[in-house]
């Protein structure tokens, strides 16, 4: 018997800690402080998005690949609405696992003009919660499509993010989230232009 609840306390140990990794992230909410991050952009421009903040709100996209039709899709709604959200005073920005030269293939399919961030090492990702690992079923059946998560992401592997978008306040406060795990939906330029 004593055997039997020490396996069974085990047991229910891993499935608890299995289910903690593996879970999907929750994202961040309306009203919290949204994390700093310095990183470099697609055009070598060093990108802060607290010195950024002081000329507007933006509005930050996660983004999936460019492999992705759904992304490229809302990357493309954005794009073609860029000098009207500019107009409003605010500005877009893309975060992505993809590797730089990944990146250009989706400017090449989406012609965005903004600025568009290569996360490698997860960090912003993690920060606003939208980062998961993508499991080894999912990832054989994309490869079947001929989608290879290591050859797209580098070192980030399969590690996609949640596609979110969320809008940031110049005050840093985060004043619109769009946070869906289903990746077909996304939010649209008027949603979030209504939020400005």
């Amino acid at each position: 018997m004593k055997y039997l609840i020490t396996s069974l306390m085990i047991l229910i140990s891993f499935s608890a800690s299995y289910a903690q990794e593996n879970r999907m992230p929750a994202g961040l909410n309306i009203g919290d402080k949204a994390p700093s991050f310095t990183a470099t952009d697609n055009t070598g421009k060093i990108f802060n998005l607290y010195e950024e903040l002081k000329k507007g709100d933006i509005i930050l996209l996660f983004y999936r690949g460019q492999w992705c039709p759904y992304c490229n899709k809302e990357l493309s709604m954005f794009n073609d609405s860029l000098s009207y959200i500019n107009s409003k005073g605010a500005s877009v920005v893309a975060i992505t696992p993809e590797t730089n030269e990944n990146i250009d293939k989706t400017i090449s399919k989406t012609k965005a003009t903004f600025s568009i961030i290569s996360d490698q090492g997860l960090s912003i990702m993690k920060d606003y919660k939208v980062n998961f690992t993508v499991d080894d079923k999912t990832i054989n059946r994309y490869k079947n499509y001929g989608i290879d998560f290591n050859s797209n992401n580098g070192e980030n592997g399969a590690n996609l993010p949640i596609p979110a978008t969320y809008l940031i306040g110049k005050d840093g406060i985060i004043k619109y989230v769009y946070f869906n795990t289903d990746y077909k939906k996304r939010s649209s330029v008027k949603e979030v232009l209504d939020h400005l």
